[in-house]
Order: C-alpha cells, then sequence, then structure tokens
C-alpha cells in the first residue's frame, strides 16, 4: 500500500509527527519504505494473514489510527504493487474517480470513501485484497463507523480516503486504459510528448503497442519498462529504511507559481527556518535538499553537500538558491518548494573553517541576536526582509 499523509491545515508534517506515522505502519508490518516529507510504501502481505483482513481493511486501520494518535488524515492507496498504489493514491487527490469509483458531489457514495471495498471479501496477495470485485472496473466501495469501519469524514473536512485497485487482470487494464502516458511512473513530460506524437497519449494504446515498437520509440530499457507499467507491472519492492536523519520545512503557493523572484522569497523563509531549528537544536547539516512539486503532481528534487557542515542560514540560502538555479526552470507551473536539511550532527562535534571576512563575522552576531529574539517573542519576531509577506 502507498500511504500519503495530510498535515492539518495544509501545512507541513512535523519530522516528529512523521516519525510517529511510520512507527505506526510499522505496528502493522516490518516492511515500511519511508518516502519523506509526507509518504510512505508498506507490504502487507504478510499481515493479511496474521491480522484475519484484507490490505483494505488495514488501510483503513491506517487511517484511523493516524486520525486518533496524531489528528493527521491520509490518503492511501491499495493495490498489488507499488505502481499501482501510488496511481490509486494520486487519483483520489486528483479528484477523478472512473467507473464505479465515482464518489463526486450528488453520488450516493459521495463522502464515504474512508473503506473502501471493505466487506468485498477477504484473501488477496500482494498489496491488494483480490477479493469480489467483479466487471474488471477499478473497484470502490465503503462502509461508515456503525459498520465498523473508518468514519465518514465529509463534515469533517477531513481530506483522505482508501482507494483500492483490486488484484485482477481485467481490473487493473480497466483502471489503465484512459490515463494518460505521463500517469505512469517514470514517464516525464518529455517522453510523455514522444509517445503522443505516436499517438501512444494513453495508457490502454501503450499496452497495445507491440513491445519492438516502444523500444524503437524510446530505446531498449526505456521501451519495455513503459510496456511493462502499461500492463501494471512493477518489478521494484518496498525496500525497508529507516528514516535518515533530518528536518525539513515545504512552503504551498496559493496557486501555480511561475515568478521565480517569489520562490526565491519562499526558499529564503525556508532556509532561515531551518537554520534557525538547527541552531536551536545544537546540530548542523552536511546536505541539502530542494524537492520542488509542480502543478501536473510531477516532483523534482536535488541534492547537495555542503563544503562544511554547518547551521549558518546564508550558507543555507545559497545553496537553496543554486539549486533552483540549476533546475532552469522556465514558465514552470510550481505549487510547492520543500528545503531539507540531511546528514545532521551535533554542532559541537563538527568544526568552521575561520576566515577574516567582517561581514561574515557580522551575519553571524546578528544571527546570534535573532535567535535570542525569537527563542523569548517567537519565532516570528524576527525574519529576513526578503522574505517579509512569506505566510
Amino acid at each position: 500500500m502507498f500511504v500519503r499523509f495530510h498535515a492539518p491545515a495544509g501545512g507541513p508534517l512535523g519530522e516528529d509527527t512523521y516519525t510517529g506515522l511510520l512507527a505506526l505502519l510499522a505496528e502493522l508490518t516490518p516492511v515500511v519504505q519511508a518516502l519523506p516529507p509526507d509518504a510512505a510504501l508498506a507490504d502487507v502481505r504478510g499481515a493479511l494473514r496474521y491480522f484475519g483482513r484484507d490490505a483494505a481493511e488495514l488501510a483503513s486501520i491506517v487511517r484511523v489510527r493516524a486520525l486518533a494518535r496524531h489528528g493527521v488524515d491520509c490518503t492511501v492507496g491499495v493495490a498489488a504493487n507499488p505502481l499501482l498504489a501510488r496511481m490509486a493514491a494520486a487519483e483520489h487527490s486528483a479528484g477523478q474517480y472512473p467507473g464505479a469509483g465515482r464518489t463526486g458531489a450528488g453520488h450516493p457514495g459521495a463522502g464515504r470513501t474512508e473503506a473502501e471495498r471493505i466487506g468485498a471479501g477477504r484473501g488477496g496477495s500482494g498489496y491488494a485484497a483480490r477479493g469480489g470485485a467483479s466487471g474488471g472496473g477499478w473497484r470502490s466501495g465503503a462502509r461508515d463507523g456503525r459498520q465498523g469501519g473508518a468514519p465518514d469524514g465529509s463534515r469533517y473536512g477531513w481530506r483522505g480516503a482508501v482507494r483500492t485497485v483490486p488484484d485482477d487482470p481485467k481490473a487493473v487494464a480497466a483502471f489503465l486504459a484512459r490515463k494518460p502516458a505521463a500517469a505512469l511512473d517514470g514517464v516525464g513530460p518529455v517522453t510523455a510528448r514522444t509517445l503522443d506524437a505516436y499517438g501512444l497519449g494513453e495508457v490502454g494504446r501503450i499496452a497495445a503497442a507491440p513491445p519492438g515498437t516502444l523500444q524503437r520509440i524510446l530505446g531498449a530499457t526505456a521501451g519495455r519498462a513503459v510496456y511493462e507499467r502499461a500492463h501494471g507491472i512493477d518489478r521494484v519492492p518496498v525496500t525497508p529504511n529507516s528514516l535518515a536523519r533530518s528536518i525539513g520545512s515545504e512552503h504551498r503557493f496559493a496557486g501555480d507559481e511561475l515568478d521565480p523572484a517569489q520562490r526565491r522569497r519562499a526558499l529564503l523563509a525556508l532556509a532561515d527556518e531551518l537554520g534557525s531549528r538547527l541552531r536551536t537544536s545544537g546540530q548542523v547539516a552536511r546536505a541539502v535538499t530542494l524537492t520542488v512539486r509542480y502543478a501536473d503532481r510531477s516532483v523534482t528534487t536535488r541534492s547537495r553537500t555542503l563544503p562544511e557542515p554547518t547551521a549558518h542560514t546564508p550558507a543555507l540560502t545559497s545553496v537553496a538558491y543554486a539549486l533552483h538555479e540549476a533546475l532552469a526552470l522556465e514558465r514552470a507551473r510550481v505549487r510547492a518548494v520543500a528545503l531539507r536539511a540531511e546528514d545532521l550532527t551535533a554542532a559541537e562535534l563538527s568544526s568552521r573553517q575561520l576566515t577574516f571576512d567582517p561581514a561574515d563575522d557580522k551575519a553571524r552576531r546578528i544571527e546570534a541576536v535573532t535567535d535570542r529574539a525569537r527563542a523569548k517573542f517567537g519565532a516570528h519576531a524576527a525574519r529576513p526582509a526578503g522574505a517579509a509577506g512569506v505566510a
């Protein structure tokens, strides 16, 4: 199953909250892959028999526990492999539920999507329960709190759901058929345009194309991979990992942000926040990662190792700007930017190259004064002038 956590009020998840949510998943299965800052993969095949429940029911349990313990809702995609599970969860986020799964306004199932397919039968393999889906379609059902499932959260404004793709070839084919090529993992804008130029803009058409044709268009390796994904095949396993020691923060724009200057202002605010948190906790970072989320739900991530471990805001800002500039985002519709300080270590265990630059000395003294002001009057008592107005 693929789990996307939704922080309250649309803000970023805190580090402690995210760690707690990963521990919640680990109560069901030891095979949990952290996908920071707000997602995870879990292989629950071994848990089905142990708990006597199918994958959709386990997903509903995850959602209820996340709400009860952390006040965090989540969207869970349940399917036979990570590819399909991700796509099921993404489809809910996009508000598109094809076929039997449509639960829009006015539909009898609107707002009752928390426990799809519970009661459709137990068993199954992989990441999904096989169950009693019929008609080869994408399965969506629900039951509310009175029937023992997750409570109906529509009245509270909760944004999560459990979305299931039945483990059946016909159902998988129906689920994928009308999706654009770009919905497949690993198919970026350039590859999607190439496929569309050959009349292969939909996954169903890609699946119907001979493998040799795709290999001639995209190359042997890429063509074979796209052909398999168009048939719902994903050979990449869930790899258990521990959450790396890091802290991060995200800024979401009110709309599609095309102005690089506005993105730089957001990065300045994020770097300032990370620097303050690092200094307050007595830590320094060895690397910085920039994540950019676009209007089409695609994501770009870039990392850079710092010349020396630091918690100095200007150093973090400089790296953030460099990563942003390297992306060369011309007219990109950016929805959010996130900055993460990684490979943390205790400040007392690190060393700093001394300089004879009076400007650097002055900046560090101002930084110390700012930290004291924030400790006394709150995090927003002082901030860089260039980040003024960034919420």
